[in-house]
Formats: structure tokens, C-alpha cells, sequence
């Protein structure tokens, strides 16, 4: 499954490699890899391998869950469709409280106990996903951990996510992607060790021109 899911963000660009011309990220932080995981809801071949597999992961490493929980935004849509395979009620969690009606920022029936998966596209640096897991606990949800599409694997993510206590299962890897990527001349066979390096560590920009 791992590999599928690479071929199919590979070929519609929703996780695209471009080691040679780095994209800037809005931190500052120049990265050889751009991801918007939102690109398989418009290419339906992708959206029914990444839903199946969302599904699939779910049944398989969480068959206790009661209710799924998308984050805001891009985790909305995936909780939905996996909801409706699983036959699992689902909700969101907004980034905020709203500023108006009834100021939810769980939205959906959730009741105290109940056995909850948070669904999310990617995984970076997990801070964004573990607030969603916050918030849910603070509401009296059992959490019994994350699905996600995409993770990068970073150290960062890696120690918040044990930190919080919290277990995430993707469909496929940074790692993964980038061999897939080689196999399929997206990019280089030297490139790999090149983007193996920004992931351990995206603050060192010694990968770019081809330093390993």
C-alpha cells in the first residue's frame, strides 16, 4: 500500500519533488518537496485508493473506533468518505472556537468515552494534529490515535507525537515516496540521500546543490 499511495501523489503532483529549484515554506525553511494532499479529491482513481486505505488502516489498527474526527481543513473531506465506508459517524475540529452561534470547535455529535480517530492529510512537524488531540481529550474523547495520508517522518513530529502520547499510521512515508520517486525518474538516484538529509534536518540547507 505504501508504494501505491507514492504512485499516486507522484502522478498527480500532490507530493512533488523539486530538489533542484527548493520551495520556500512559509517559515523560511527552503524544502526540496511540496505536498497539498487536497489534489487526490479531484482526481477520483486517487481519492478511492487513499479513502480504501484510510479505511483500511482504521479497521486494522483501531477497530474499537466509535467516531471520526477530521482536521481543519484538509483532514475534512477524508474523515467523511472513510466515515461513510466504515459506516462511522464523523465531525471536525476547527482551529478555533467560532465567534458566533454556539462557539463549537468540535463540530458533530461527541460524546463522553467515546473511541475517536483523528484523520489528517500530512505530518510535518505534528504540532497542528496534536492540538486537534488536545482538544478532543479536553472534550472527554478516548483518542486512540491518528490516520494520516502522508508523513515526513521528521524527529520534530516524531518526539511531539510521544511526547503526546499519541500513535500515528500513514499510507505511505516521506522515505517511501522519495525511492518511489528514483524508481519512476521524478528525480534522481543520488537525490535521495540529498532529501533524506533535509527531512532529518530541514534547518541545515547543505542539500541544496547537491552537498551530501
Amino acid at each position: 500500500m505504501e508504494k501505491l499511495i507514492a504512485k499516486d501523489l507522484l502522478k498527480i503532483k500532490a507530493v512533488f519533488f523539486r530538489p533542484e529549484e527548493p520551495f520556500t515554506w512559509a517559515s523560511g525553511i527552503k524544502s526540496p518537496v511540496y505536498c497539498d494532499n487536497r489534489l487526490t479529491l479531484t482526481a477520483p482513481d486517487v481519492r478511492t485508493d487513499v479513502e480504501n486505505g484510510l479505511a483500511k488502516l482504521v479497521k486494522e489498527n483501531y477497530p474499537e473506533c466509535e467516531v471520526l474526527m477530521g482536521t481543519s481543513t484538509a483532514g475534512i473531506a477524508h474523515a467523511a468518505i472513510t466515515g461513510h465506508i466504515l459506516g462511522l459517524p464523523m465531525g471536525y475540529v476547527r482551529s478555533g472556537n467560532k465567534d458566533h452561534g454556539r462557539q463549537n470547535q468540535i463540530e458533530g455529535k461527541l460524546e463522553k468515552g467515546q473511541k475517536v480517530v483523528v484523520v489528517e492529510d500530512l505530518i510535518s512537524t505534528g504540532g497542528s494534529v496534536i492540538e486537534v488531540v488536545n482538544v478532543l481529550r479536553e472534550a472527554g474523547a478516548d483518542v486512540l490515535g491518528i490516520v494520516s495520508i502522508f508523513t515526513y517522518g521528521m524527529q520534530k513530529g516524531l518526539d511531539r507525537l510521544a511526547a503526546a502520547e499519541v500513535k500515528n499510521i500513514s499510507l505511505t512515508n516521506f522515505d517511501v515516496i522519495a525511492q518511489v520517486a528514483a524508481e519512476e525518474n521524478y528525480i534522481k538516484e543520488e537525490d535521495i540521500a540529498r532529501l533524506i538529509k533535509f527531512r532529518n534536518n530541514p534547518s541545515d540547507e547543505s542539500w541544496i546543490g547537491g552537498n551530501n
